[in-house]
């Protein structure tokens, strides 16, 4: 019972922000002309078991007036069903797609929110496959809860709407066995509730592993298709190294577990299926069994033997709803503990860049340098990383960073970068700077080339006649024409070309201080030192600190800095430039 109140409590917490949003009044209406509707469905479904009594009755008597005066009435119902059901699909659908785009609207923002994807990577990210989670898993939990409400706010009017009308027809259609009448109050409802009961029962112990095999294979599948897409977009390294084979045997041995998964999914739902079909099929014949003995009788004529067997069947499958959804009530379970578990994701990202200790973005107000202040980086274990105390970084200045491979010296800029919280600490940056960090792999977002360059910005925010005469400046001339080309940028242009762009964008944006970090790694040296040279024309207001491993960057840096190990830790000391190894 304490689990069945809190899946509500989280069904109540996914679901309830949206009626309380600023699209409230919208989605309020909406579903209120559902429920609307949908009572009025059940009210048809009352007045076509009456007619069901007086049309039968009417046939037995071979009354023609009163036949067709049914059929007419009868078809009026109809008609009105289907403008009703046309209508509450239609509604049912946009609100759908109203729900689902405020809460994609939602989850996005709390994913990107201050780099929050990339610390819940870094944490381990419980939640795995966040596309699946936004893509896909809102669409199911709100078809779902749809569905299933409307199913349940059905069966629960239906069972009070036709359980009156089946207490009355008991009495009317008294139990008949062995040549005599048995009077029990409402025997017609304990028969379809003790049917309905049963019937869910067994429904549920055969059927409860699906809601765990439901979960597994949407986690499956979304493993699949993230491997797939990690071969494609290094479908260059692979090809190289010969590795289709080593990438087919890896990718079946994904695939294998969606196959697994899948036959016991299958094997689960035969058994399943054979007890609903079962059901099913004699739910249609079980109230004709327990009321035909007094129509044989001559207690009640045809009409009442109908109606009371429609009655039935309607109280029958009111109560039968769990037995009917079960196999969506099964995946909806698993889409709601994907969204709550990503939901407790977001949160641990999130607290991990407020709860202390934490490195801090401060402003240095009006001071004309960014400043490190006591900063000590940590892993997201807590294993101390790099410490820098006192460190600034002046207008103009060009600052060379070097120290072992992996020593931190990537992590310090992301640190500085705002993105890295985990340590303790500040980053001071003057009021109004921008900072912008280059790592040694640019991100350009597939569309075009104008917007891979002007990123983050929107497109349109810079003049292409400027964005051209960069793309020439950086070396990429054959480029300028297909500014406005779509394309995968990222597949198309070697890692040196990409680096190009990088830079491109760095003198469009012109920050005050710019990071690169190893952003100048795979050009060769002439290359290199040509767009060093650009920059400090560029950018000579701007501070750029550098890390690199190149002898030749020492001409392009006034300071140097390097990462020596101090006890558990690496600490960032200033040396002589003509120092440095």
């Amino acid at each position: 019972m304490r689990g069945f109140f809190t899946t509500l409590g989280t069904i109540w917490g996914l679901a309830f922000p949206y009626f309380r949003s600023e699209d409230r009044w919208a989605g309020r209406v909406l579903l209120g002309s559902v429920i609307a509707i949908e009572l009025s469905l059940v009210a048809i479904d009352v007045l076509l078991n009456q007619w069901n009594a007086r049309f039968f009755n009417a046939v037995q008597d071979h009354d023609w007036d009163a036949f067709v005066g049914e059929l007419l009435y009868f078809c009026v119902l109809a008609a009105i069903f289907i403008v009703l059901a046309v209508y509450q699909l239609y509604l049912n659908q946009w609100l759908q797609i109203r729900w689902r785009q405020w809460m994609t609207i939602r989850y996005l923002g709390h994913w990107l929110d201050h780099s929050n994807h990339y610390r819940m990577q870094l944490l381990g990210d419980a939640a795995d496959n966040p596309d699946q989670r936004i893509a896909e898993d809102i669409r199911l939990f709100i078809e779902r809860t749809m569905y299933i409400g409307v199913s349940v706010l059905s069966a629960i009017v239906s069972f009070v709407s036709f359980i009156v009308i089946l207490w009355a027809l008991s009495a009317q259609a008294p139990l008949h066995l062995f040549g005599a009448d048995w009077a029990i109050p409402g025997y017609l409802v304990w028969a379809a509730l003790i049917y309905a009961v049963l019937g869910t029962v067994f429904t549920h112990l055969i059927g409860r592993q699906l809601i765990g095999l439901n979960f597994n294979q949407q986690r499956f599948e979304a493993d699949f298709r993230f491997n797939l897409v990690r071969t494609r977009e290094n479908s260059e390294q692979i090809a190289l190294l010969h590795g289709e084979p080593a990438e087919q045997i890896r990718l079946m041995d994904r695939f294998g577990s969606v196959v697994g998964n899948w036959l016991a999914i299958m094997t689960r739902t035969k058994r399943l299926t054979f007890l609903t079909a079962g059901y099913t099929q004699a739910s249609v014949v079980f109230p004709y069994i327990v009321v035909s003995p007094a129509y044989f009788a001559g207690n009640i004529p045809l009409g009442v033997l109908t109606q009371t067997a429609s009655a039935f069947n309607s109280v029958q499958r009111a109560l039968s709803v769990f037995i009917t959804v079960y196999r969506e009530f099964a995946e909806w379970r698993a889409v709601i503990e994907r969204l709550s578990g990503f939901d407790k994701s977001i949160a641990v990202g999130a607290a991990a860049a407020v709860t202390p200790p934490v490195i801090r973005l401060v402003s240095a107000g009006k001071s004309p340098k960014l400043a490190l202040e006591a900063l000590d980086v940590h892993l997201p274990t807590g294993m101390p990383l790099v410490g820098a105390d006192d460190l600034a970084f002046g207008s103009g200045e060009r600052v060379l960073v070097t120290g072992p491979s992996g020593s931190g010296k990537s992590t310090l800029f992301r640190a500085i970068g705002g993105i890295w919280p985990f340590g303790s600490g500040a980053v001071a940056i003057p009021e109004g700077a921008r900072v912008m960090v280059l790592p040694q792999r640019p991100y350009l977002p597939i569309g075009s080339l104008e917007a891979a360059i002007a990123y983050p910005a929107a497109p349109g925010s810079f003049d292409a006649d400027a964005m051209r005469e960069v793309l020439q400046a950086v070396g990429l001339a054959s480029l300028a024409p297909r500014l406005y080309e779509d394309a995968h940028w990222n597949r198309m242009l070697s890692l040196g070309e990409q680096q190009r762009l990088g830079l491109a964008r760095a003198i469009l944006h012109a920050p005050d201080y710019l990071f690169l970090d190893e952003a100048t790694a795979s050009l060769d040296e002439p290359a290199e030192a040509a767009l060093y040279r650009l920059l400090q024309q560029r950018l000579a207001n701007s501070s750029i600190v550098s890390i690199g491993h190149r002898s030749t960057l020492r001409a392009f840096h006034r300071r140097h800095l390097t990462l020596t190990r101090d006890g558990e830790r690496q600490k960032v000391r200033e040396v002589a430039l003509e120092a440095a190894e």
